[in-house]
């Protein structure tokens, strides 16, 4: 981030800000399969911690933004997909999956294995 920052005649702090706000930026190596859960207002109301639950002990990574133990799984949170009406909503890498539920996470995890 120095050096991007150095290059663009910005501050560190700038591109920090910039690096910590998109999650498409990441400031360490993640997992072959990058999952992002929208946990926004209404997938919370229809159960996204659950799925974030769901997906953590499925895939072995111990915390969001954590990555597995096999290197294969980072799960991370993410404020909005844009499918409010078809909750919960998940991206794994760049399939885009709606209404996920805890008890559809086991056939999701075993298809990207």
């Amino acid at each position: 981030m120095a050096e991007v920052a150095e290059v663009l005649g910005l501050t560190p702090a700038y591109v920090k800000g910039v690096v910590t706000f998109y999650t498409m930026y990441h400031q360490h190596p993640v997992g072959k399969n990058f999952v992002q859960v929208c946990t926004t207002s209404p997938c919370n109301i229809c159960g996204a911690e659950a799925v974030m639950k769901a997906l953590l002990e499925q895939t072995g990574a111990e915390d969001a933004g954590a990555t597995s133990p096999d290197g294969k799984w980072t799960i991370v949170e993410v404020e909005c997909l844009g499918a409010c009406g078809f909750a919960t909503p998940i991206l794994v890498n760049d399939d885009f999956l709606e209404n996920v539920t805890p008890e559809k996470v086991p056939e999701i995890v075993k298809k990207y294995r």
